[in-house]
């Protein structure tokens, strides 16, 4: 590891103001210190955030505020979690182990890098660690990356789970920072890559998520499904956060994110406007999986993400809906 400088802040306002170039903020590490010691993160200081008073999950009104150092074990475990917002829960028991769950934070999950393996590998070429140097996963291994939102300067996905079931719960991102207080909802917070990959979320250097906060939960059932090659501590290929309120087999109320699928967590508004107001049957589920999947432009290794996802689409709502 290159050597760094290491300090504890006390408060939020602290660690903005003790913010300079090189420094990186410091949550559960579950992440960065692996980056650290593949050499892909090299910062010049750490500002540990992991102990300020932002670990408390309340219901604010009809709201509910999860602060940013929630550990992601204790969130899924929370009972208002899994009462108001099953899906939450369910995907944050699908991420990574019982192990990293109980150090990973909150805010530092929405901030996890790609995994590709490019990225992580700083003998190779990679838009995202060296902007201009190329995307060699576009002729190279590609088989698990984007299929959706991708750009020629990059194919990476987003790993997160609990961030496609923000996505579909309308949730927003509180933060501070040099700027000042800020709000961002999520879908939002996360970029595609466009031509400037290397930018992963839309926050400026300095800011520091404080909390997350969910509106009243939607009518309807909601629930997560991830598609992976193992059972456990394996990334998604393909995953959905969905919400179905159906009454007199007309579609109501309907929410769909992927996963696995894009740079950011993918809100399938196209999707979600087929359906709405229609019959809430098969068919239906299909053709708006096929009007969302229009966009996709899959590489020769992760063409089966298309039929993969269509299929997960449907096969989710129809449960949904039973």
């Amino acid at each position: 590891m290159k050597p760094f400088d290491y300090a504890r802040a006390a408060t939020a306002s602290e660690a903005v103001s003790s913010f300079r170039p090189g420094t990186m903020y410091l949550g559960g590490g579950t992440n960065l210190v692996d980056l650290m010691r593949l050499g892909v993160a090299r910062p010049d200081h750490l500002l540990d955030v992991s102990r300020l008073p932002l670990a408390d999950i309340e219901q604010v009104r009809d709201r509910l505020r999860v602060g940013a150092a929630v550990r992601n074990s204790d969130l899924a475990a929370h009972p208002l979690v899994r009462a108001r917002y099953p899906a939450l829960a369910r995907s944050v028991l699908a991420g990574a182990s019982g192990q990293v769950r109980n150090m990973a934070t909150v805010a530092g999950n929405l901030l996890q890098r790609t995994r590709c393996p490019y990225f992580q590998d700083v003998t190779r070429p990679c838009n995202k660690r060296d902007p201009g140097s190329g995307c060699p996963a576009i002729e190279g291994d590609h088989s698990g990356l984007a299929v959706l939102g991708a750009s020629g300067a990059c194919v990476a996905t987003h790993p997160s789970d609990m961030a496609v079931a923000l996505a579909a719960l309308d949730a927003e991102v509180h933060l501070t920072g040099p700027g000042g207080d800020r709000i961002i909802p999520i879908p939002g917070l996360h970029r595609l890559p466009g031509d400037t990959p290397e930018h992963d979320t839309v926050l400026h250097p300095g800011d520091l998520i404080t909390a997350v906060e969910l509106p009243e939960p939607p009518s309807g059932r909601q629930v997560y499904r991830k598609v992976r090659e193992r059972a456990s501590f394996a990334f998604a290929l393909v995953s959905i956060a969905a919400v179905l309120d159906v009454r007199d087999g007309v579609v109501g109320e309907c929410r769909i994110a992927l996963g696995g699928v894009a740079h950011a967590p993918w809100r399938a508004e196209r999707a979600e406007r087929a359906l709405i107001g229609g019959p809430a049957t098969g068919e239906a589920f299909l053709a708006a999986a096929e009007a969302e999947l229009e966009q996709a432009r899959p590489l020769p290794r992760n063409a089966y993400k298309v039929p993969l996802a269509r299929n997960l689409i449907v096969r989710t709502l129809e449960e949904l809906a039973a």
